[in-house]
């Protein structure tokens, strides 16, 4: 059985990716914006599911959140699910806090990152971009930036499996009401990268919808923007994200 962490778990796919795996005999850590939030996951703790609490819009927040799953031990997968659709949080709930959780959280051998259909319409460009929160931050940006992270870290991680993933468009609260996908294929991928022996759930670089690889937006597969972004990252939050053939994880300045 697996350890998984994922972050957003206090409602929509995180929520319902939790409540399976937990079903499914794994060892799942949930993760909450704040504390009234745990009321939202209380069955989960009541279960045998951990509970970490931080706002992914603030660095601190997330840089103590990584130390605090360290503590906790180290996890076999963790799902990058939180994200916001608008709004000033949208690069730093989509974008930085992933990046530096997967810099800083140290051990899982399997990384699934949230991506949507919308990072098609994102624009590979990475100047004048507002990475502190006070301007609101394009949703498809976000997710295009996010799909690259997952494929950089493929490339420069061959130690571990990242994998984007396209939910569709689902009946969650960020989805709305009238989405027409089916919430249950929303969060099957999600669920099967971290955790299955398949050899396709084992594999690196994907970006997938319903269990299907698919071919992402052409800046994605780009190695010179992968690492623009990645240089980009590390200057606007002090961490690098350092390749697996240098030794270490994580390097801070």
């Amino acid at each position: 059985m697996a350890r998984v962490f994922i972050t957003g778990s206090a409602d929509g796919l995180g929520l319902a990716a939790a409540r399976v795996l937990l079903g499914d005999g794994h060892d799942v850590v949930v993760h909450v914006r704040n504390a009234p939030r745990l009321d939202a996951v209380r069955d989960l703790l009541d279960r045998g599911a951990e509970a970490v609490v931080a706002d992914l819009s603030d660095v601190e927040q997330t840089r103590d959140l990584a130390g605090r799953v360290n503590r906790l031990g180290r996890m076999d997968a963790v799902i990058h699910n939180a994200g916001v659709y608008t709004g000033p949080a949208v690069l730093p709930v989509n974008v930085i806090a992933p990046y530096l959780l997967t810099a800083l959280v140290e051990g899982p051998r399997r990384l699934v990152y949230l991506s949507s259909s919308e990072h098609y319409h994102g624009r590979a460009e990475l100047t004048g971009l507002d990475w502190t929160g006070r301007r609101p931050g394009s949703y498809p940006d976000s997710k295009l930036f996010v799909t690259t992270l997952a494929a950089a870290v493929a490339r420069l991680r061959p130690d571990v499996t990242s994998n984007a993933v396209d939910p569709g468009w689902v009946p969650t609260k960020m989805g709305g009401p009238g989405a027409l996908d089916d919430l249950r294929l929303g969060h099957l991928t999600q669920e099967w990268l971290a955790t299955s022996d398949d050899p396709d759930a084992r594999s690196s670089g994907g970006y997938w919808h319903h269990r299907r690889r698919v071919r992402p937006h052409p800046a994605v597969g780009d190695h010179r923007f992968q690492d623009r972004l990645l240089e980009t990252l590390a200057d606007v939050t002090g961490t690098r994200l350092v390749p697996a053939d240098e030794g270490s994880t994580v390097e801070r300045p």
